[in-house]
C-alpha cells in the first residue's frame, strides 16, 4: 500500500484527479489517497492557499501527485508551484515530450526531454519597488544548483542510453550569471564525455525548435528559459493536454498536471484527463510499478490511435468519465 498526497487544485482539477484515481485502481496498484486542497479552492475553504495539513502530508508521504492551480497574473497570492518547489527543494523539473499516436500535428518523431533548474533564477520572487516608476528583479544563479540540475540531466542521459545534452543560456548578454551556470554544465560534461555536448542560446534554440526540433535530445536550462522552452516543446506533440510533468529532489517527488485549471469547462465532465495521467504513469515507475505503470500508457496510446473515447479537445465526444471508464476496461483486460 502507498501512501500518497493527492492535491486536485482548481478549476477542473477535481474531475481529472477523480478520473486518474479509477485508472490508476484500475491498474491494481494499492494506494491510500491523502486529499488535500490548495489554491482558490484552499482559500476559500480555510483562507490559505497553502495550508500546513498540505506541507505535513507530503513531508510524511514524499511523494504527491497535483492537478493544476489557478495563479492569478500580476495579484494575489505566489504561485503555489513555484512555493511547493523552494519548499521541498524540488531542484530538477523533468518534462518528457513526445510525439503520441494519433495525435496530428507539424512534427513526427519528437522525442525531447528537458531538465529545467527549479529553485532559483527570476522565480526567486525577488523584486524590489525603487520607485513608482521603477521596479527590479532580482535574477539568483548558484554554483551548486546549476551543478546539480546539470548532473542530474547528465545521469539521466546517461541511464536511458541518450546521446546529446544541450545547455540552453542567455550568456552572450548575462555573462555572469548564465556564465556560471554554463561554468558548471561544462564541469559535469566533463564527467560524462560518453555524451555529446553542446550549447546555445536561447533565442536560437526556440527557433532551432521549431526549424528543426529532432535534432534535440536532453536539454538542461535555468528556470525561466525552462519554463517557456518546455511550454514550446509542448505544443510540438499536441500541447499541454498531453505532457507530463516531474518535479523532483532529494528527498520529495511531485508529480503534475501542467497545463492550468481551465475554470471556463470546469464542472462539465469534458475535461481531458490525459496529462495528469501520463504524470501518474511515471509515478507508477518511480515506485517501482513498472507493469501497471506500462498497462496504463498502452491503454492511453491506443486510444488515441483508434481515436476512441476521446474528449472534445482531443477531436472526440466522450466526457471525462466516459474516457476514464474506457481506459480502466483496457487496464483491466491487460
Amino acid at each position: 500500500m502507498y501512501n500518497i498526497t493527492l492535491i486536485p487544485g482548481d478549476g477542473i482539477g477535481l474531475e481529472i484527479t477523480e478520473a486518474v484515481k479509477t485508472v490508476v485502481d484500475a491498474a491494481g496498484v494499492a494506494v491510500q489517497w491523502d486529499l488535500q486542497q490548495v489554491g482558490q479552492t484552499a482559500l476559500e475553504e480555510c483562507g490559505n492557499p497553502l495550508p500546513q495539513s498540505v506541507i505535513d502530508s507530503i513531508k510524511v508521504n514524499k511523494v504527491a501527485l497535483k492537478g493544476p492551480v489557478t495563479t492569478h497574473v500580476a495579484k494575489g497570492f505566489k504561485s503555489i508551484s513555484v512555493t511547493l518547489r523552494q519548499t521541498f527543494d524540488l531542484y530538477a523539473n523533468i518534462r518528457q515530450v513526445k510525439s503520441l499516436p494519433g495525435i496530428t500535428t507539424l512534427y513526427k518523431d519528437i522525442d525531447i526531454v528537458i531538465f529545467r533548474e527549479n529553485t532559483e533564477d527570476l522565480y526567486a520572487g525577488i523584486e524590489n519597488v525603487i520607485n513608482e516608476d521603477r521596479v527590479e528583479a532580482i535574477k539568483v544563479i548558484t554554483r551548486q544548483a546549476s551543478r546539480r540540475i546539470a548532473d542530474k540531466a547528465f545521469e539521466y542521459a546517461r541511464q536511458n542510453r541518450r546521446k546529446k545534452i544541450t545547455a540552453v543560456h542567455k550568456a552572450n548578454i548575462m555573462k555572469k550569471s548564465d556564465g556560471l551556470f554554463l561554468e558548471e554544465t561544462r564541469k559535469a560534461a566533463q564527467q560524462y564525455k560518453d555524451i555529446q555536448y553542446d550549447e546555445m542560446i536561447v533565442d536560437n534554440a526556440c527557433m532551432q525548435l521549431v526549424q528543426q526540433p529532432q535534432n534535440f535530445d536532453v536539454i538542461v536550462t535555468e528556470n525561466l528559459y525552462g519554463d517557456i522552452i518546455s511550454d514550446l516543446c509542448a505544443g510540438l506533440v499536441g500541447g499541454l493536454g498531453v505532457v507530463p510533468g516531474i518535479n523532483v529532489g532529494e528527498d520529495y517527488t511531485i508529480f503534475e498536471a501542467v497545463h492550468g485549471s481551465a475554470p471556463d469547462i470546469a464542472g462539465r465532465n469534458i475535461a481531458n484527463p490525459l496529462a495528469l495521467l501520463l504524470s501518474a504513469v511515471e509515478m507508477l515507475r518511480f515506485l517501482g510499478e513498472h507493469e501497471a505503470a506500462q498497462s496504463i500508457q498502452k491503454a492511453v496510446y491506443g486510444l488515441l490511435k483508434e481515436k476512441r473515447y476521446l474528449t472534445p479537445d482531443l477531436g472526440g465526444s466522450a466526457t471525462t468519465a466516459e474516457m476514464a471508464k474506457e481506459l480502466c476496461r483496457l487496464v483491466a483486460c491487460k
